[in-house]
């Protein structure tokens, strides 16, 4: 699986990919991923609060509907185990990932300025309740 996984990050993120190694020591720390062929989303869930940590389709699927259904998805098995609220954190610079979760109800609530090789990362949050 995470062969898969780390060959379609590549995909999505060729100048910094992920590799098999890393996807296997995120599901050691606690991650939970979902993988397609076209798509992946990697989060995590402590207490009663969880984070997206990566979300990517692949360039030829982009603009399908992939990426927010697998957020509904996650979002809705975080909400039957119990969970409360999601974060996240995205690149200012990233229009199509803002507008999706933007579209799915997360919230602004702060910025980490520079957090992206020079460019500030938005953290965002919605509540599952």
């Amino acid at each position: 699986m995470f062969d898969n996984v780390a060959n379609l990050h590549a995909k999505c993120f060729p100048h910094k990919p992920w590799g098999v190694n890393d996807f296997a020591d995120l599901k050691k720390s606690g991650c939970d991923i979902i993988a397609s062929d076209n798509g992946f989303i990697v989060y995590r869930a402590v207490a009663d609060e969880a984070e997206i940590i990566s979300i990517g389709v692949a360039p030829d699927a982009r603009r399908t509907g992939i990426a927010a259904a697998m957020l509904g998805i996650v979002e809705n098995e975080l909400r039957r185990v119990g969970i409360k609220k999601i974060f996240l954190e995205v690149a200012e610079n990233n229009a199509p990932a803002r507008a999706l979760y933007m579209g799915a109800g997360y919230q602004e609530m702060g910025r980490r300025p520079k957090y992206y090789d020079g460019i500030d990362a938005i953290m965002m949050q919605k509540d599952l309740v």
